[in-house]
């Protein structure tokens, strides 16, 4: 447990504000976001560290965008 709470110590001292969550029950994932990027830190219970960074491309979309995002759903639904 020392690596995850050392990593919070690090996102507190930078004043970046995270949110803990966890998706499998053998990890804590610490979810961040910094201008343009977005990352996911899970910290498993073997002692892995697994990093995820979702970066944007600048583009800023409109309303056409949620539509997309809504007829994506309904492909990866079955719909």
């Amino acid at each position: 447990m020392t690596p995850l709470l050392q990593f919070l110590d690090r996102l507190d001292s930078h004043h970046l504000p995270h949110t803990l969550t966890s998706v499998r029950p053998w990890a804590i994932m610490v979810q961040f976001a910094v201008p343009g990027e977005r990352s996911e830190v899970e910290f498993m219970t073997d002692g892995a560290v697994a990093v995820e960074r979702f970066r944007s491309d600048g583009t800023i979309g409109d309303e056409a965008m949620l539509r997309d995002f809504w007829t994506i759903l309904a492909i990866d639904a079955g719909s």
